[in-house]
């Protein structure tokens, strides 16, 4: 199961950036997002493991004040995602050494819709010209976020 389904992924990528997908480019564009949040999640286990706890907090993920600003920029679109969308992905992902404090559990949400929102500017950037999503476009900016988150 994916963190978001279609029709709301379509409806944040026309928020967040003025981008039409198509059907067949949710799944691309979910497992990218997918991808960067448990490398998060697997970040922060290590900041955890590094302040000698067992319990990963918010305060473990790496953050950068531009992250920050579109967990914001997210919050005002209104949009909402499913905690349980987000913890059966991470049910099926190879497991943290640590368990996930609840505060953190709770933010989950926003740091996601946050990601989609970072893939939407990131697409739109790419190709600004564009209003359709193209492979090529969301491989370039999956490229870009292996290199910045």
């Amino acid at each position: 199961m994916a963190v978001i389904g279609f029709t709301k992924l379509e409806a944040l990528f026309r928020k967040a950036a003025s981008l039409d997908i198509h059907k067949g480019h949710a799944k691309e564009i979910t497992d990218i997002v997918e991808k960067k949040l448990h490398d998060l999640l697997l970040a922060a286990e290590r900041n955890a493991n590094m302040n000698g706890r067992d319990v990963i907090w918010e305060s473990d993920l790496p953050i950068t004040k531009g992250l920050q600003e579109t967990i914001i920029a997210f919050k005002k679109l209104e949009e909402e995602l499913s905690i349980d969308d987000i913890l059966a992905f991470l049910a099926s992902v190879p497991p943290l050494k640590y368990p996930l404090s609840a505060q953190l559990e709770a933010k989950l949400p926003e740091i996601t819709g946050a990601l989609l929102v970072v893939l939407a500017k990131v697409i739109k950037a790419v190709d600004d010209e564009a209003r359709a999503v193209s492979h090529e476009t969301i491989e370039k900016a999956s490229q870009i976020l292996d290199l910045t988150l």
